[in-house]
């Protein structure tokens, strides 16, 4: 049993989105193989979910929400996982799949997944992903460096860019071996992505409840692997509009709605779904979106791509599965308006956006 997908996480989150993709794929033959997945937590409390995510008959994901203006209700059968792992109790058939199975590495390894602990050096069984992720490599290297590509899911701008920079540094500091370091660039592709979907639920012991819109953006670069063909992944020559588009339309709205939330004193448990059950807020985010967000990104030469995601955005805000609460959104509030709103204005100099303006409080 070969899986040429090696997968570092077992979050709802790649459940729905990973593990589903190269499910579907496989039906179609658009996949090059299933998946082992990595527990990395250490967490003794999800041995059942360990078990359940290799079961041979899968793990269900339920898809709810609004496509195309239609409620969508359905559920799924995931079986693309052949085996799952934890670094805990099966370290060294971990290092075996990696060095002579794994083509593709992904991985989702949380907020701080990128960090390492002060002082933490190779040897057992390292702490840390990045430096678990040395480890392996190097163990691939030293018997025969065939190529790999690593394509990491996290929330980070350019994550494969800043995952390579952490993994290159550690090399440094760890392996003394030139010829490691000079593999790492040339042998292994370290793709950049970007992945959308919001995954609202966990189902016991293993399953998700996800939304309808799906997106994993793969930058292009020559020698990089991709796990699977499917409508929901794509090969982008450059991610930024993507980023643009998902920061300054879906981001953007959530702040835009949190901030009248704030201001008005809305109830303490108000949803989006039901802030845009109010007319007045519904038609004042509709005239953001048309009359000073779309324009922006027409500036850009992006006026169609944003109509889309405009579209498929309110679709999302309405989904009537989703309890997305005003409260979590607005959190870091003043950071969130910088990053969301300003970020926006002052991409985009020239165009009137008072709306917006006044949201950021100039």
């Amino acid at each position: 049993m070969k899986t040429p997908i090696l997968q570092f996480g077992t979050s709802r989150f790649l459940q729905a989105h990973v593990d589903l993709f190269v499910s579907e794929a496989l039906q179609d033959r658009a996949a090059i193989g299933p998946i082992t997945i990595v527990q990395t937590s250490g967490d003794v409390g999800r041995a059942g979910r360990i078990a359940a995510l290799a079961a041979p008959e899968g793990f269900p994901v339920r898809i709810r929400g609004i496509e195309s203006g239609e409620q969508i209700d359905r559920e799924l059968r995931v079986q693309s996982v052949r085996r799952a792992l934890s670094t805990v109790s099966d370290w060294t058939e971990i290092e075996r799949v990696f060095v002579e199975e794994a083509e593709i590495i992904v991985s989702n390894t949380g907020d701080r997944g990128y960090q390492v602990g002060e002082g933490e050096r190779l040897g057992g069984v390292p702490a840390s992903f990045p430096m678990k992720l040395l480890s392996l490599l190097l163990s691939r290297y030293r018997a025969g460096g065939h190529p790999l590509t690593v394509l990491p899911c996290e929330l980070v701008s350019r994550n494969g860019a800043v995952l390579k920079s952490i993994i290159v540094a550690l090399a440094g500091e760890h392996v003394f071996d030139r010829g490691f370091q000079d593999w790492l660039d040339s042998g292994v592709r370290w793709g950049n992505t970007l992945v959308d979907r919001i995954v609202s639920d966990a189902l016991e012991p293993a399953g998700a409840v996800a939304e309808p819109y799906a997106l994993w953006a793969i930058e292009q670069q020559p020698g990089l692997v991709i796990p699977c063909r499917h409508p929901a992944v794509l090969m982008v020559p450059d991610l930024a509009p993507y980023e643009k588009l998902k920061l300054h339309i879906l981001n953007l709205g959530h702040t835009v709605l949190a901030d009248r939330w704030l201001k008005d004193r809305r109830r303490p448990d108000e949803t989006v779904r039901e802030m845009l059950v109010d007319p007045d807020v519904a038609e004042d985010l509709a005239r953001i979106y048309g009359g000073e967000v779309i324009p922006g990104f027409a500036s850009h030469g992006l006026e169609s791509a944003a109509r889309h995601f405009v579209a498929t955005t309110l679709d999302r805000f309405r989904n009537p599965y989703l309890d997305h609460r005003l409260s979590d959104i607005a959190g870091n509030h003043p950071e969130k308006i910088e990053r969301r709103i300003i970020g926006f204005i002052d991409w985009c100099p020239g165009i009137a956006m008072p709306e917006l303006m006044r949201a950021a409080g100039r």
